[in-house]
This record gives C-alpha cells, sequence and structure tokens, in this order.
C-alpha cells in the first residue's frame, strides 16, 4: 500500500500525560494503538492532535497536559509533511510551537497537516448542545480552509469586545459600530467556509462503500454576507444591551444532520446509527480531502462495532489516502487488517507509559 501523502513519519512525546519518553517511528500504514484502560493510547492521538491548531482532541490547557507529578512541562516533536515540527510548554507556561527549527503561530500546523478526529465524547453529538456541534463543524471546516482559524478568531475577539461593551451598559454608537464591522467581516467569512465545507462533505459521502450511512448536512443560522450582518447587529443592539452579550450571529449557528436512507433527524437515530453516521461523516472528510496531507485520529471507534462493519471500516481506512490512527482495548479488534497496520501495543506499570510494536493478526 502506498504511503498517504503527508504522512507523519515520526512521532515524540517528551513528559507528555503518562508518557515520559514515547517515540513512534511510521511507514504511513494505519496505526493500531492497543492496551488497557488507562494504559496511555487516548495520550498519543492527543498528541498527533496537537500538531493541527487549538487545544487538541480534549480541548485541555497546556499546562494540564504535562506528566504528574513532575509538572516541569511537556514537549511533543514530530517530521511531518516534509516539516520539523515541536510543540511544547513549559511550566504554565503558554503552548509553543516551532516549525523547521524557527517559531510559528499556531495557525501554520493547520496549513501543514490536515487533523481530523473522532473520540467516544462525541457520540453525544446529536443531542446535546449547538456549541458541540458547532465545534464539530469548525473542525471540519479548518481542514478544508486552513484560514478559518484567523477567521474565527477575529470574530472571537471583536465579540468579547463587543459584549463587554453590552454588560457595562456603554451607548457610544460609534464603538458598536466599528466592531460590528469587524464582527460582519469575520463572521461572513466563517458562514462563507462552513457552508464551502458542508457542501464537500455531502458530495464526498457518495464516495463510500455504502457501509456507514449518508448523511445530509445543513447549516442553520446567521445570513453569511457581511452587509446584512452588520444590519442584524446593529438592529438587535437594544436586545443584546438586555442580555448583556450578542444574540445573533454565526456563533450561534447549528448544524443539523439527518439520516437520508431514513430522512430521519440525526437526534432521533438509535445509539448506534448516531456512530455510525459520525463515521460516515469521517470518512468522508478524509475523502474530500484526497492530494491534501491528511491525518485522521479514530479514538475507541470499533468497540461499538459488529464483527462486520469493523471489517468494512478497516476496508474503508485502508483505501482513503490519509494516515489513519485507531485505538482499542485490545488486538482482537483489529483483526481482518493484518498487515495493512502498523501495530503497537501499549502497557502502563508505575504511572508511565511503554510501547512496543506488534504484527496484527
Amino acid at each position: 500500500m502506498t504511503a498517504a501523502p503527508g504522512v507523519i513519519s515520526a512521532l515524540g512525546l517528551v513528559q507528555f500525560r503518562s508518557h515520559r519518553r514515547t517515540e513512534l517511528a511510521l511507514d504511513g500504514r494505519p496505526v493500531a494503538l492497543w492496551g488497557p484502560n488507562g494504559a496511555g493510547k487516548t495520550n498519543i492521538l492527543e498528541a498527533a492532535s496537537l500538531l493541527s491548531p487549538g487545544r487538541g482532541l480534549r480541548r485541555a490547557l497546556a499546562q494540564d497536559m504535562a506528566r504528574r507529578p513532575d509538572a516541569i512541562g511537556w514537549k511533543i516533536r514530530a517530521v511531518a509533511a516534509g516539516h520539523e515540527i515541536e510543540t511544547f510548554a513549559e511550566g504554565d507556561g503558554a503552548r509553543q510551537v516551532i516549525i523547521d527549527a524557527k517559531a510559528a503561530p499556531q495557525a501554520m500546523l493547520g496549513r501543514i497537516l490536515r487533523m481530523i478526529w473522532l473520540v467516544p465524547s462525541m457520540d453525544r453529538l446529536w443531542i446535546e448542545g449547538a456549541e458541540g456541534r458547532r465545534r464539530f463543524l469548525d473542525r471540519i471546516t479548518l481542514s478544508f480552509v486552513p484560514g478559518h482559524a484567523e477567521a474565527a478568531l477575529a470574530y472571537d475577539k471583536a465579540i468579547r469586545e463587543r459584549n463587554r461593551l453590552l454588560k457595562d451598559q456603554v451607548r457610544d454608537q460609534a464603538w458598536y459600530a466599528a466592531l460590528e464591522s469587524r464582527m460582519a467581516e469575520a463572521g461572513a467569512d466563517i458562514g462563507r467556509n462552513r457552508r464551502e465545507a458542508l457542501g464537500r462533505i455531502n458530495s464526498a459521502q457518495d464516495g463510500g462503500s455504502g457501509a456507514f450511512p449518508v448523511a445530509d448536512l445543513q447549516l442553520v443560522g446567521s445570513d453569511p454576507d457581511a452587509d446584512a450582518l452588520a444590519e442584524a447587529f446593529q438592529r438587535g443592539r437594544s436586545a443584546d444591551m438586555a442580555a448583556g452579550r450578542t444574540l445573533i450571529g454565526p456563533h450561534r449557528d447549528d448544524l443539523v444532520a439527518t439520516y437520508a436512507a431514513k430522512g430521519m433527524a440525526a437526534a432521533e437515530c438509535s445509539t448506534g446509527e448516531q456512530k455510525a453516521l459520525l463515521i460516515s461523516l469521517m470518512l468522508a472528510n478524509a475523502r474530500a480531502l484526497r492530494g491534501e496531507p491528511v491525518v485522521l485520529l479514530l479514538d475507541e471507534v470499533a468497540a461499538h462495532l459488529d464483527a462486520d462493519r469493523r471489517c468494512a471500516l478497516y476496508d474503508e481506512v485502508c483505501a482513503i489516502a490519509a494516515h489513519v490512527w485507531m485505538t482499542g482495548t485490545e488486538l482482537a479488534l483489529f483483526s481482518g487488517l493484518g498487515a495493512r497496520a502498523q501495530g503497537f501495543e501499549v502497557t502502563e506499570t508505575g504511572g508511565i507509559s511503554a510501547l512496543s510494536e506488534r504484527s496484527v493478526p
């Protein structure tokens, strides 16, 4: 099998979570990590996820990632897509990024790798609040439009300033107009980026094997036109001041999914169907990024799949041009992958994780 373009060929963890020092040499095949709960499998996926902008798949603070009780900081090193990457935090300091021996903003990571992940906490995505779905959508969008991170940061900064004015009951219309102009510009970019991502995901779902259900996705919320957004912010000032926060805008958008074959809202589907829809979307996301350096992280993805669907999943991940990482509690969960995958057993002794490369049956 040809290695995926932009594959992570080396990953090193130093003082990160349960890993005192762990090194992985990778050859581009799907990665299967197995071991008991608490062994440190997800910690490896989290380290890989930090090769993208943001707080990683656990959304943890930088100081919370350091190995305890040492808490002296942590470092992740990687070779990916022809670049040498380091990201680290010292003590209670903020996370820093170095790319090819030069300090860089986190946003630059999104231009090197396209990072996608599915973790167990996302299983309730369709039945919980809209905030988690927006975060899910923005992670997908970032994989297609690396500049989406800058638009989101610009919008967040402006809305925080506007909300501060609202809480303080400031009535200077010129201040609001200046902030709303910035919000409208960034908000329009966010809306366009999200809709472009959904269009590409919806199109890519037809390229699967049919083992996982197709989901129709829709964005519900604000107008992606900058002028219309600016007018809406202006009209909403009185209501926003009464509430003490901005009540409209892309920060209130929601993602709606429908199980296409059944015409049923994802929120009304069974737990198994909801999981299958999420897997389908992650695979479609990876397929739609063909030609880009894609990393797909699937934490405990096989645990609740029957044997036939597990086999279908493994056939899918071996067929897409992405570097796929999967975790499971036991080797038997990866039965059928064989030489198509690179396997590692993860163990833990005395609070320290260790890794051993093993064959996959």
